[in-house]
């Protein structure tokens, strides 16, 4: 397992739903903003990645909810890679509220290398290499 990469923001009113809390979809939305600064912390943007012809698409996404956010909130998002293989990486998210250090979920995803055409392929070589090595504490 890496070293997780720190991702913070506020949650903003559209995120949360009529009882006042982030709606349970949103927390995926913020696993792909960690996992994004994640991999532009290895200094290979996402863009980047898929203009040399390479994407990763979701496969799995499993997450549990511990404590609701609320508007506002100071969001932390740590993100840790912790598996490569040839063809898929799995990300590992753990969601806090910054300011009370309250877990707010945990959360899973594996993502599958991708061509142009959709077809799973290997990782590209120095890809994968970078992703072996981690993201670096920010």
């Amino acid at each position: 397992m890496t070293t997780p990469h720190v991702s913070e923001f506020r949650v903003r009113y559209s995120e949360t739903d009529q009882m006042g809390v982030v709606y349970h979809a949103e927390y995926l939305v913020w696993c792909e903003v960690g996992r994004t600064d994640y991999i532009r912390a290895l200094g290979l943007p996402y863009s980047e990645l898929e203009r040399r012809g390479t994407a990763l698409a979701v496969a799995e996404a499993t997450i549990r909810y511990h404590q609701p956010a609320r508007y506002d909130d100071l969001i932390r998002v740590e993100t840790r890679l912790s598996e490569v293989r040839s063809r898929a990486i799995t990300f590992e998210y753990l969601i806090r509220n910054s300011e009370t250090g309250a877990r707010l979920a945990t959360a899973r995803t594996l993502l599958v290398s991708l061509d142009a055409s959709g077809k799973p392929v290997p990782l590209p070589a120095d890809v994968r290499s970078l992703m072996e090595r981690g993201a670096p504490a920010a």
